[in-house]
């Protein structure tokens, strides 16, 4: 996987690159070669891959037989574009399984077919720092849209491609080189984009709507939960990567989001309808959870060791190493799941109803009117979870506030189209007693590991093992300390806006 950093400007066809060498203190431009590049963009039948803002093409003459090339959706750094790529050496007829596996959630059951063939005339200017290490390169296409052997359209513009670590400043000091010379605004769209035209550019399958002033319940809920179907697509090739623990975290917010909306607003929907996909989102939450809790306790071991003696950190690290054979036990059942049949099935169901949510004739009464019922029921459970608790409540206890906790924020953030500010310090308050109570487990977890680490792993295993176990006990303690005062921000009166 590498990252991709450039900036696009659209050039005239009388454009004439300027000379580069001299445009930025300390790096040294050199024209290279001119290539000629045949690339065949392969999507589905609504461009669906496109409409994401991915490609996945086949360039020929690099590699054994050419080479394919994955790139995921792009952000947006100013004039820049950032998007990670991975490439697959292999021939034309078919993409290779690995690259298709990184585009599966966008593609889904769809067939891939060839979409667009571009034949390019590249004139490249290469930079390198003053060490002589390549920096990037500055390209000026000329682009031919073939239909078969007949040139459809053409079209050109120049590229700046720098590697991530360079400073902005050169960026920009090169494209304020090329404007002087004739180039246009930046543009943010793929060539492929532009040879396919309008259809390609057309929005995703899943857009979270814009709401009017007096949305109804169905439409806030629509919302909520396209804004976590996204989460969930978009993050699908980072797990399935393995490269980012925060991939892993974010698809499981999303389906932890989307089955406690479902459960938020299970009065107002169908009933055969949202208990079997929260049943099964259930079982893909659970699959992540699984990795994600060992990154989590990965991480605790590693921090705290950083303050042990140096010996005794040494011992630490084989700790973490038998808790990373547990973590890809986890990460090759998460990835048995995410190549199933039945998670494909799944995306096509989230994608499907998020779109047209199965509700009953309830939820299309306006939101702000009657959206206090949505979070009578989270509050009633959470306000009851609290009042349980005191100074000497079970973990299990703590734990299963914690969940309420979670329940209500994500509930109370779902209305905060309707309710604004209010709701959306509710969310935030919620938020903090989550996190401490979150704390809490996480050491209560952390503090069973290592005490099973412990028995018959030696005596300095064992030793180790006490002192991690110490760190989290006290972590532990001082959550439990600390949790009723963030309660006691949450429970007061004017927290609850939906009344």
């Amino acid at each position: 996987m590498t990252v991709e950093r450039e900036v696009k400007l659209a050039v005239p066809p009388s454009f004439h690159m300027p000379d580069i060498d001299g445009a930025i203190n300390g790096f040294v431009a050199s024209s290279q070669d001119d290539r000629r590049i045949n690339t065949t963009y392969w999507d589905t039948a609504d461009l669906g891959i496109a409409r994401w803002g991915c490609q996945l093409r086949h360039r020929t003459g690099e590699g054994r037989g050419g080479l394919w090339t994955v790139k995921l959706p792009a952000e947006i750094d100013g004039e820049a574009l950032l998007r990670e790529e991975r490439e697959f050496e292999g021939g034309p007829a078919k993409p290779p399984s690995a690259a298709v596996d990184l585009l599966r959630a966008y593609i889904r059951g769809a067939e891939l077919r060839p979409v667009a063939k571009l034949q390019t005339l590249r004139r490249r200017v290469a930079l390198r720092d003053g060490h002589g290490v390549a920096a990037g390169e500055v390209v000026d296409d000329e682009v031919s849209v073939l239909d078969g052997r007949r040139v459809a359209g053409r079209f050109r513009e120049v590229e700046v491609e720098l590697d991530p670590t360079v400073d902005e400043a050169v960026a920009t000091s090169i494209v304020a080189r090329l404007r002087e010379a004739g180039a246009g605004a930046s543009s943010s769209t793929p060539k492929h984009v532009h040879a396919l035209g309008p259809q390609a550019a057309k929005a995703p399958e899943l857009v979270v709507p814009e709401l009017d002033e007096d949305p109804s319940i169905e439409e806030v809920l629509r919302g909520a939960l396209t804004s976590s179907a996204i989460r969930l697509l978009r993050h699908d090739a980072g797990v399935r990567i393995g490269e980012d623990p925060e991939a892993v975290h974010q698809a499981r917010v999303a389906t932890r989001r989307l089955r406690s909306d479902l459960r938020t607003y299970r009065d107002l929907l169908d009933a055969d309808w949202a208990a079997p996909l929260r049943e099964d989102l259930g079982r893909l939450a659970d699959a992540l959870g699984r990795v994600r809790d060992a990154d989590v306790l990965w991480e605790r071991l590693r921090s705290h060791s950083a303050g042990l003696p140096e010996a005794d950190a040494a011992v630490a690290k084989r700790l973490r190493t038998r808790l990373e054979r547990t973590r890809q036990e986890a990460r090759v059942a998460l990835l048995a799941e995410l190549r199933s049949t039945r998670y494909g099935q799944l995306l096509d169901r989230v994608v499907a109803g998020v779109q047209q949510p199965a509700v009953l004739d309830e939820a299309r009464r306006p939101a702000r009117a009657t959206m206090a019922e949505v979070m009578d029921g989270p509050w009633r459970h959470l306000r009851a979870a609290f009042d349980a608790l005191d100074a000497d409540s079970a973990n299990e206890e703590l734990h299963a506030a914690r969940i309420r906790a979670k329940r209500a924020r994500y509930a109370a953030e779902s209305t905060i189209p309707v309710f604004g500010k209010a709701a959306r310090r509710f969310a935030e308050a919620a938020a903090d007693v989550q996190e401490i109570l979150g704390e809490h487990q996480d050491a209560v977890v952390a503090d069973a590991w290592l005490r099973a680490a412990a028995p018959g792993a030696g005596s300095r295993t064992s030793f180790v093992s006490g002192e991690l176990a110490a760190i989290e006990r006290t972590r532990a303690d001082a959550a439990r300390a600390a949790w009723p005062a963030a309660w006691k921000q949450l429970s007061r009166k004017r927290m609850r806006f939906w009344t």
